[in-house]
C-alpha cells in the first residue's frame, strides 16, 4: 500500500521525473506532506553519482525505472500522469516535448494534471535554451551582489539562496495552488513555470523597497542587514569559533551591550560614521572568551545572540533537540519536515527510495501494470 497515511497532502499523487537539484527537493516538499510521490528514475543515475541511499531529497518517495528514449517510455509515464494530481520535471525547455512528455501529451490524458517545471532561467527569455546553475541565476538577479564583504568578493551561499529558496519553495506554492485551483469548480489543470531567476528576484522584495526609499545602499556590506552594521553580523572567538549578533531593537541592543560589557566604551550606535570603531569594540571584546562562554553569557536573554553552529553540531543543540528539529532514520540525521501541523502530521515515513525499488508496488497501487515494463 501506499505510504501516505499522514500528512495534509495524504491522497495527492505526485510524479517526479528524476533530475538534480530544486526539483527533487520540491517533491520531497511534497512527499514530507503526505502526498504519494512516484520518482521516475532513469537507467544510470541522475548525473552527480551521489550513493542514492544517502540521497535524503529522495527521502518519503518510491521509485520506478523508466527509458523515457525507449519506444515504449513516453506511454509509461503518461499512464502514470493519467492517475496523478501533479507532476514536476526540470528538464530544459522543450526536452520534455522531444521526449513525448510535455504538457500537451500529459494535459491531453488527464486536464485536472498541474504540470510544474522547474528552470533556472524559465521556459522562455534570451537565456531560456543556457545551461546554468544557482551561482548563475543569483548573479543575474542581482541577489549575489548583495553578499559577502565591501572591497571582497561575493560570497557564495552555498546553493540555498537560488536551488531552494528562489526555486524549490516558490514550485512547491505553485504547484499547491494550481491544484486549489484545479479542485474548484470549474477549474482545470495547468502548467506552472518556477524559474529561478523569479524566485531569487521575488525574495529580494523588501530589499527592492529600501533602495527605492533611499534605506539600502546598492553595494556589498554596508547596510543593515548584510553585514554592514557592527551589530548585525558575525565575531571570532578566543577559540576561533564565531558569535552571531543581531540585536536590530534598541532595548536588545542595551542587554546585548551590557552581557558584552562594552558599556563605557561603545560609541552611540546611531553615529553611522563610528560604525568601524564600535565594531571594533564589539570585536575585541569577543575575542577575550571562547564561543562556549559567550553562549553561557547570552543565555537566557533577549540580546538577539547565538553561537555558530557547525552541521553536526546543530542537530545538538538544546532548542532544536527539544523540539526534534533533526531527526534520525535508518541511521541518517537529518532536518525533520517541516512545518508542523496540529491535525495532519508528518514526519519521516521512509528512507531514500532506490531508483526501481517499488515498480511492483506503484504499479498495483496506482492500476498501472505496465510501468513494469513488457
Amino acid at each position: 500500500m501506499a505510504t501516505t497515511e499522514h500528512g495534509p497532502l495524504a491522497g495527492v499523487r505526485v510524479v517526479e521525473l528524476a533530475g538534480i537539484g530544486p526539483g527533487p527537493f520540491a517533491a520531497m516538499l511534497l512527499a514530507d506532506l503526505g502526498a504519494d510521490v512516484v520518482r521516475v528514475d532513469r537507467p544510470g543515475g541522475a548525473g552527480l553519482g551521489i550513493d542514492p541511499a544517502y540521497d535524503l531529497t529522495n527521502r518519503n518517495k518510491r521509485s520506478v525505472l523508466v527509458d523515457l528514449k525507449a519506444e515504449d517510455g513516453a506511454a509509461r509515464v503518461l499512464d502514470l500522469a493519467e492517475r496523478a494530481d501533479i507532476l514536476i520535471e526540470g528538464y530544459r525547455p522543450g526536452v520534455a516535448e522531444r521526449l513525448g512528455v510535455g504538457p500537451d501529451a500529459a494535459l491531453a490524458r488527464n486536464p485536472q494534471l498541474v504540470y510544474g517545471r522547474m528552470t533556472g532561467w524559465g521556459q522562455d527569455g534570451p537565456l531560456a535554451e543556457r545551461a546554468g546553475h544557482d551561482i548563475s541565476y543569483i548573479a543575474l538577479t542581482g541577489t549575489l551582489s548583495m553578499i559577502g564583504k565591501p572591497g571582497e568578493p561575493p560570497t557564495v551561499p552555498a546553493n540555498l539562496v537560488g536551488d531552494y529558496a528562489g526555486g524549490s519553495l516558490y514550485l512547491v506554492v505553485g504547484v499547491l495552488a494550481a491544484l486549489q485551483h484545479a479542485r474548484t469548480p470549474g477549474g482545470r489543470g495547468q502548467v506552472v513555470d518556477a524559474a529561478i531567476v523569479d524566485g531569487a528576484a521575488h525574495l529580494a522584495m523588501m530589499i527592492h523597497g529600501m533602495l527605492a526609499a533611499g534605506g539600502w545602499q546598492d553595494r556589498r556590506g554596508s547596510n543593515l542587514l548584510d553585514g554592514g552594521c557592527p551589530f548585525y553580523g558575525t565575531y571570532e572567538t578566543a577559540d576561533g569559533q564565531y558569535m552571531a549578533v543581531g540585536p536590530l531593537e534598541q532595548r536588545f541592543y542595551e542587554e546585548f551591550r551590557t552581557l558584552l560589557g562594552i558599556g563605557d566604551e561603545a560609541p552611540d550606535r546611531g553615529d553611522i560614521g563610528r560604525w568601524e570603531e564600535l565594531r571594533a569594540v564589539v570585536a575585541d571584546r569577543f575575542r577575550t572568551r571562547t564561543r562556549a562562554e559567550w553562549t553561557e553569557v547570552f543565555e537566557g536573554s533577549d540580546a538577539c545572540v547565538a553561537p555558530v553552529l557547525s552541521l553536526r553540531e546543530a542537530p545538538h543543540h538544546p532548542h532544536l533537540a527539544a523540539r526534534s528539529t533533526f531527526v534520525e532514520h535508518d541511521g541518517l540525521t537529518q532536518p525533520a519536515p517541516a512545518p508542523r501541523f496540529s491535525a495532519t502530521p508528518v514526519h519521516v515515513r521512509g528512507g531514500p527510495a532506490r531508483p526501481g525499488a517499488d515498480t511492483e508496488a506503484v504499479a498495483a497501487d496506482w492500476d498501472v501494470p505496465g510501468i513494469a515494463g513488457p
